[in-house]
């Protein structure tokens, strides 16, 4: 399965500790050259621009594409790329959080999964223990409605 990802998700599955989830969940992760040079930026944290220089196998860097699509022009530039690569190799997943990169990939008709619902797939398959990795996840400067995260909640209670 080819997924292809925004720096978001790569970005806090890292920091929380819980990137090596991607492999067993998907096949091959892309990322396209804008999402790399976003999480090698100075501003990244260095966890996450250590690990992007001596990148495992599993992750593909590809180069820039233009997209030519006026419909995500007013993307951040990631973002446009990522959508563009999944449309060029046909991805069965765009890995995302924007909300407005959400919509532009699911007009798409991308399915699209956030790094919640990475963590979700991933406790799905025993990989990790999902309230655990919410709260590290919380711990950081992810953003979430205040009513996804009462319905994530909800959901972990009900488990």
């Amino acid at each position: 399965m080819i997924v292809v990802a925004d720096s978001g998700p790569l970005r806090y599955l890292l920091v929380i500790g819980h990137i090596d989830i991607l492999p067993p969940l998907f096949d091959r992760v892309l990322i396209p050259a804008a999402v790399r040079q976003e999480l090698t930026h100075p501003r990244a944290p260095a966890l996450v621009r250590n690990w992007l220089e001596n990148a495992p196998a599993w992750l593909e860097v590809h180069p820039a594409l233009e997209s030519g699509d006026p419909s995500i022009d007013a993307l951040d530039v990631g973002e446009q790329q990522a959508i563009s690569l999944a449309l060029q190799v046909a991805a069965q997943y765009i890995l995302m959080d924007d909300e407005q990169g959400r919509l532009a990939a699911m007009r798409k008709h991308f399915t699209v999964v956030g790094t919640v619902g990475i963590l979700q797939r991933a406790a799905n398959r025993g990989l990790l223990d999902f309230a655990s990795a919410l709260s590290r996840l919380t711990a950081t400067n992810f953003r979430m409605s205040p009513a996804f995260r009462r319905a994530i909640l909800d959901q972990i209670k009900d488990q």
